[in-house]
């Protein structure tokens, strides 16, 4: 028995099947108690393998997002959500969207929660097996020059393109010269279509001539978004200003006993 034990454990770990190492034994233990067929005993082992891979890849992706995952829909007050915004977010959560190739803009002042909302979103479809990839927009674009400056922009859109989702923080917080607007065009019409992109702005569309400077691009850039695309307006007071307000009024009120 130790001699198929070793052999056993062998090829699980030359066929990496970690799951099946790790608990074939106790598992054919319990077959044995239970009277458990063959069939019913390999259909566990598979089950607990391809539990540990998602597990696995569910983490792995996590790492590669790169969001905040301190800003997840735990940590969102959702109820200072509009009645609308909450059924819109309901609607993305099931991910949907994204076989639709959707859009979803997130608009509203400083403070008001878009790019936690968007990363606690973010969050929800990785656990659901989608990959998704979180960058400033600032960081995007620098990251684009590069590439079309060393002739590889094309592979790096190629990269992008296996995200499901793209969620791009901060969209109007750029004021791009002629050619950062252009790698930002690019990577727009490129996915546009093909996948999602999700984004935050503090601008409204009717100012979004000053991120892309020329009316036309402007106008296109908008075009590819909004065709396909779900908008959220998060018009709300700035939590964090409000959070601060708490704070301070906590604070005066210790300091008084």
């Amino acid at each position: 028995m130790i001699e198929i034990h070793g052999e056993l454990t062998r090829h699980l770990k030359e066929l990496h099947l970690p799951a099946f190492r790790e608990c074939y034994r106790s598992e054919a233990d319990l077959a044995r108690q239970e009277s458990l067929s063959h069939e019913q005993y390999l259909l566990e082992l598979v089950k607990r393998e391809c539990e540990e891979r998602a597990h696995k890849r569910i983490a792995r992706y996590l790492r590669e997002s790169k969001l905040p995952l301190e800003k997840n829909m735990e940590t969102f007050e959702r109820k200072r959500l509009p009645d609308k915004v909450n059924g819109l977010v309901d609607h993305l959560l099931d991910g949907s969207f994204m076989d639709r190739n959707e859009n979803v803009l997130a608009f509203g002042n400083p403070g008001s929660g878009k790019t936690h909302l968007l990363c606690a979103i973010g969050q929800i479809l990785i656990q659901q097996g989608h990959r998704i990839l979180f960058t400033l927009c600032n960081l995007l674009v620098q990251e684009l020059l590069i590439a079309k400056r060393d002739l590889k922009l094309a592979k790096v859109l190629k990269k992008f393109s296996r995200y499901r989702a793209l969620i791009i923080d901060d969209i109007g917080y750029v004021q791009q010269s002629r050619e950062e607007m252009e790698v930002l065009f690019t990577l727009l019409a490129n996915r546009y279509e093909r996948g999602s992109v999700m984004l935050t702005s503090n601008l409204p569309f009717s100012k979004w001539e000053q991120i892309f400077k020329d009316p036309m691009t402007t106008a296109a850039a908008i075009d590819h978004l909004v065709h396909h695309s779900i908008i959220l307006e998060l018009n709300l007071p700035s939590y964090r200003l409000e959070q601060s307000k708490k704070e301070k009024k906590t604070g005066g009120r210790n300091r008084e006993l």
